[in-house]
């Protein structure tokens, strides 16, 4: 018999991971990014680089969590929320990437940030802590939601 406890667990890790991975599928390394005018608010690179794994980590201890801990409903509803948040932020990525259209990929991430608040409302409900260590991941696609639009404006 299947136990659907490490099927979902399996399954938030590989969303997990489908995100961290197919999010850089798509960059552009021509320089292209480099020569963007950025706003002058922009968070230095360093940030970039230690924010993303940290919200990967997160986004798969709680998709854990709630799939061993929570009601058969709560880790449904998590993992299709993940999966369509995972979906919107990798649009993202080939939209701003690959035709540099700044409008579609900014919608694409107001996707993303709104597909996950049910992320963390299921997470809070349960386990506190991981809600409050998830939070960084809403401010972050919400910061990441403005630059984008930003950019569409500065360039």
């Amino acid at each position: 018999m299947i136990d659907t406890k490490v099927v979902g667990i399996a399954l938030a890790i590989g969303l997990v991971l489908l995100y961290a991975f197919g999010s850089g599928f798509f960059m552009d390394n021509s320089g292209w990014y480099q020569g963007l005018k950025k706003p002058s608010w922009q968070p230095p690179g360093v940030i970039f680089g230690l924010i993303w794994p940290y919200n990967f980590i997160m986004l798969g201890v709680s998709g854990v969590a709630v799939v061993r801990n929570g009601s058969g409903l709560q880790s449904v509803l998590f993992l299709v929320f993940l999966a369509l948040s995972v979906t919107a932020a990798i649009t993202w990525s080939y939209f701003f990437y690959q035709p540099h259209n700044f409008f579609a990929a900014s919608l694409s991430l107001v996707l993303a940030t709104l597909l996950t608040l049910p992320i963390l409302i299921i997470t809070f409900q349960i386990n506190t802590l991981l809600g409050f260590l998830l939070i960084p991941y809403q401010i972050w696609l919400t910061i990441a939601t403005v630059l984008s639009f930003s950019y569409g404006r500065l360039n």
